[in-house]
């Protein structure tokens, strides 16, 4: 399960590190310039002369202060920020402000049709949505980031998931959408807080155990929950048939096994 679905060893310092996924053919990075500019251009495994041709891009920055450079404009991103980069913006170049503390720029890219226009997102512009409760250890804001109600894309929809104090299960009860692959990343974690998250067909579930900034993808049959052993937030990504956050099927307690 770990070999097909958790992706470890996400952020490297001075390296982009990107991986291919056959899910809704989504990739997600992890890039982390040091002293040097890092750039994404052509990736042999699109078959397009750029990376962006026939694809679109997300980038949320978890780290220090730094710039991502689409074509010849350049937009710094602070923490939590993100950027939107429609198909067809061209080679994308990152730099950190400070090499001693790095930017983390986490990347999302799924297939695109058309081209949206490029829209630095803050958190304050984000929309969100409160859930849970603390009497069910899951109360929760959501921060939707990449959404139709924020700024246009083709497919892909990004948030960031943060908790309040005491809260540790995220996305229970359960769901699945069929209509959609997702991955997650967790972050903002101890060195020795670890994730127990939960995936698979409801009736027939299993684990991963996840430290800090690994990610995990989940194909659209698939529960996608979990559990904490400290404070952790977590960005979420989907792509896939439609772009409606609602479209989801719940799945009862009483199926889960």
């Amino acid at each position: 399960m770990r070999d097909g679905f958790v992706i470890e060893a996400l952020f490297q310092p001075g390296r982009a590190n990107l991986t291919y996924s056959h899910l809704d053919r989504m990739i997600v990075g992890g890039v982390v310039p040091a002293a040097d500019r890092l750039v994404i251009d052509r990736i042999a495994e699109t078959g397009t002369q750029r990376f962006l041709d026939r694809r679109e891009a997300a980038i949320i920055n978890i780290g220090g202060s730094g710039t991502v450079s689409v074509g010849d404009k350049d937009h710094v991103l602070g923490f939590q920020e993100a950027l939107y980069v429609g198909m067809g913006g061209g080679a994308l170049g990152f730099a950190s402000d400070d090499a001693n503390a790095p930017a983390l720029f986490y990347v999302l890219s799924a297939p695109a049709h058309r081209s949206c226009p490029t829209v630095h997102i803050t958190r304050d512009m984000a929309k969100k949505l409160s859930l849970g409760s603390a009497e069910e250890s899951n109360a929760r804001t959501i921060n939707q980031y990449v959404h139709p109600d924020v700024c246009e894309s083709c497919q892909l929809l990004v948030g960031l998931t943060m908790f309040e104090p005491g809260s540790v299960w995220n996305t229970m009860p359960a769901h699945v959408h069929d209509r959609r692959m997702e991955v997650y990343l967790y972050f903002g974690m101890q060195e020795a807080t670890r994730i127990f998250h939960f995936m698979g067909e409801p009736g027939e579930t299993r684990h991963v155990v996840l430290k800090n900034h690994e990610a995990v993808l989940s194909p659209g049959w698939s529960i996608h929950s979990g559990a904490g052993t400290g404070r952790y937030a977590f960005i979420w990504a989907m792509a896939g048939d439609n772009m409606s956050f609602t479209d989801m099927d719940k799945v009862p307690m009483e199926a889960l096994r």
